[in-house]
């Protein structure tokens, strides 16, 4: 099945950025969607729920400004992710302004709800819903989302533990839509191997905490470049869902990161810190295990460049060895 236009038109990069909690933002999302990828950010970012319709007003604008002055090489278009789990008592007013503004992408977690799909649908937006199984997936399609987002083992943030090669695998025996694939994609290499295994496109996180758009700290974005897949450990207890994170920044907190006690999985507290003072993400840096291709903080312009080359090289060697 081929993709939706609003997934193939204006791509320069066949990839998608994924929302990052706390360090996406307009700078960051404009930056991304100007060079050719799907910009995305948290909607529990802005807040109160003002500032959220402030950064829709900015980013649509913007994009739209971008957009008349370079016609033949338009901006990628943007998503919204919602958190669709029950905590977030703000589900409601955020999805209103998704409808507001019309946004064509919206990346729905922790959850699959028929009325968020249906709302989005109204506009013609399209959903795209984030699992870590097949049996996840299937509720997601079932309910109406209109493509997956395997998050696979190695990924940053809330991950799973499957290979990337058996989830896409499984998804492809039933699912012929749109597929993105989430897992250690932080070269262009990685993503042209996502397409390889089945996927349409690459979701790439960590990457984007090193650089000069992102709402991080400077010795976050510094550690994205100094530390590899060895210095990230995968815990549930900061949030209560399972997600790998950068093992100095617990150690930072005082915790060892090696005997790490289980969270209570039904008291899921994003952002909060779970049973402990440590926050997430704030001080306890999450990340994906292909930090090891992040060699220096710069400009988002920089880094999707970086890719787009990579990327384009590594087709090269493929054809070559063909």
């Amino acid at each position: 099945m081929a993709l939706p236009d609003t997934l193939s038109s204006r791509l320069r990069l066949p990839a998608v950025a994924a929302p990052l909690f706390i360090i996406s933002n307009p700078d960051l999302v404009i930056e991304q969607c100007k060079a050719g990828i799907v910009g995305s950010f948290p909607s529990l970012n802005a807040r109160p729920l003002e500032e959220l319709d402030r950064w829709l007003d900015r980013i649509t604008t913007e994009l739209a400004a971008y957009d008349a002055a370079n016609p033949d090489a338009p901006s990628a278009p943007y998503a919204v992710n919602l958190i669709v789990h029950g905590s977030n008592n703000r589900l409601q007013e955020d999805l209103e302004m998704c409808v507001k503004y019309k946004a064509p992408i919206v990346i729905t977690s922790l959850g699959a709800k028929e009325f968020v799909n249906d709302a989005i649908h109204s506009y013609g937006g399209i959903v795209l819903h984030d699992i870590i199984n097949n049996r996840f997936a299937k509720k997601a399609i079932e309910k109406g989302a209109d493509g997956l987002i395997a998050v696979a083992a190695g990924a940053g943030g809330h991950a799973g533990t499957t290979s990337p090669f058996a989830l896409v695998q499984e998804i492809r025996e039933w699912f012929d839509g749109p597929l993105l694939l989430s897992g250690s994609i932080a070269s262009g290499d990685a993503i042209l191997g996502a397409l390889a295994m089945g996927a349409d496109l690459g979701y790439i996180g960590s990457a984007f905490i090193a650089t000069d758009e992102a709402n991080a700290e400077e010795a976050y974005k510094q550690a994205i470049v100094d530390y590899n897949s060895s210095d990230i450990i995968y815990s549930n207890l900061f949030t209560g869902v399972h997600g790998n994170y950068l093992a100095p920044s617990v150690e930072a907190a005082g915790l060892d990161p090696n005997n790490l006690p289980e969270s209570d999985p039904t008291a899921m507290d994003f952002g909060s810190g779970g049973n402990t003072d440590a926050k997430a993400w704030k001080n306890i840096w999450g990340c994906g295990q292909g930090i090891g291709a992040v060699k220096s903080v710069g400009p988002t312009a920089a880094l999707v460049e970086r890719l787009r080359v990579e990327f384009a090289a590594a087709k090269a060697r493929l054809l070559d060895a063909a």
